[in-house]
């Protein structure tokens, strides 16, 4: 297929690719996630073990935790991709995240209490926030269209390599150190100051004309100009998000159900190993085939998850339960990111990201809190029913939205 014209204000994209149709830009930022990633994943593998045995916190705070935290992050994401579509450039918040990120390593290993957690976890995803609707908006300035799910697929896949990396990191360093997680959370130092490396010296924007910019300031009528396509893919990314809480919890399930502290890290290496192998061949079928059907099978491989994980009474059920996880991550996210970027004008890019990213995040507030609640007061398998009957809801959404000619996705 060949590519078709840049959209005006966004450059021409990047044509030169180790894979054919896929910018050299794509691989760079993809790099990028995988070395951030297995810093953040080494720590979070860790961090509710942490939060919980060694300073004592309960479900229900690691909850509140985990949600502002991811919170902040969405929140942030709405005014870094709005000034990045006003300003017309992308690199500088993408950096800056990153770089806020791997600031916020060194905290955890010296955290006494909680509230240096949150501290943390909120500097970090307020880089997290910062970068991520820019870079998602990049990678479209720079990806002929008919590409963007491969684009998606790959960046996702390299960023959950960087996923599995990291527990990867964390079971082996627990095993050398005697189960010290303070000193085995400060090996997720080096990785976050080389991602800030690669992405200050490598990542390179398209060429604009004019004075650069891609659009104006935010504001409601900006969204207004985001068609009801966009917003169904909003409506449909929150109900994901309601069934996929923090896999904070994940890792939390497969300690109830008897695996070792020093072993915890493997549910985020299982995890993140089959979303690596499925994100980009998953991207590749949705610029094919019909998006519609995968992300129905991203969400029916959720429901299984779920129920498998509501039901686990061993570490190899409950890794299992965090396998097909992974496959629905895999079948989904990347996607998500190609339907924003496809639905939503050029100069409001950033924009739409952002706003996706911020609704998504409210919604996992609200599903960490009511998952925590629901494990302090019912325990684990409550958690999971729930997240199942939120997939169940997204899927019937996906069914009705697509009765409407004005909302398909495809």
């Amino acid at each position: 297929m060949n590519a078709p014209p840049p959209s005006p204000g966004t450059g021409s994209p990047v044509q030169t690719a180790a894979v054919p149709g896929i910018p050299r830009g794509v691989w760079v930022l993809g790099f990028g996630s995988l070395l951030m990633d297995s810093s953040s994943e080494l720590v979070h593998s860790l961090l509710p073990v942490f939060m919980a045995d060694v300073l004592g916190a309960s479900m229900l705070t690691i909850g509140l935790v985990e949600g502002v935290a991811e919170a902040t992050a969405a929140i942030s994401k709405v005014f870094s991709g709005a000034l990045s579509d006003y300003l017309g450039r992308r690199k500088l918040p993408v950096v800056l995240g990153y770089g806020l990120a791997a600031l916020s390593k060194p905290v955890f290993p010296l955290a006494a209490s909680m509230p240096w957690v949150f501290l943390a976890r909120f500097v970090d995803r307020v880089g997290k926030g910062i970068r991520g609707a820019p870079r998602d908006a990049l990678v479209a300035d720079i990806t002929p269209e008919g590409r963007r799910g491969a684009a998606y697929g790959l960046r996702q896949a390299l960023d959950s390599v960087g996923a599995f990396v990291g527990p990867l990191s964390a079971l082996a360093l627990m095993a050398w150190l005697a189960n010290d997680i303070r000193a085995v959370l400060w090996a997720a130092v080096v990785p976050a100051l080389l991602a800030v490396a690669l992405l200050a010296l490598a990542v390179h924007e398209p060429e604009r004309s004019g004075s650069g910019r891609l659009g104006r300031p935010w504001s409601l009528a900006s969204a207004r100009r985001l068609e009801p396509g966009y917003w169904l893919v909003v409506g449909l990314g929150t109900l994901f998000t309601l069934a996929r809480f923090s896999e904070a919890f994940l890792v939390l399930r497969v300690q109830e159900v008897g695996l070792a502290l020093g072993r915890v890290p493997m549910v985020l290496i299982v995890m993140n190993l089959v979303y690596a192998a499925v994100a980009y061949p998953a991207g590749v079928a949705a610029d094919r085939m019909s998006r519609r059907a995968v992300l129905l099978a991203g969400l029916a491989t959720l429901i299984v998850s779920d129920l498998v994980l509501s039901v686990a009474a061993s570490p190899a059920q409950a890794l299992g339960g965090a396998a097909l996880w992974g496959l629905h991550m895999g079948l989904t996210q990347g996607l998500f990111s190609k339907l924003v970027a496809d639905t939503a004008p050029s100069e409001l890019r950033g924009t739409a990201f952002g706003i996706f990213n911020l609704v998504s995040g409210a919604a996992l507030l609200l599903a960490s809190l009511v998952a925590g609640a629901l494990w302090s007061t019912f325990g684990a398998p409550a958690t999971f029913l729930a997240g199942a009957g939120f997939a169940a809801l997204a899927a019937l959404g996906l069914i009705v939205g697509h009765s409407s000619p004005r909302l398909r996705v495809g």
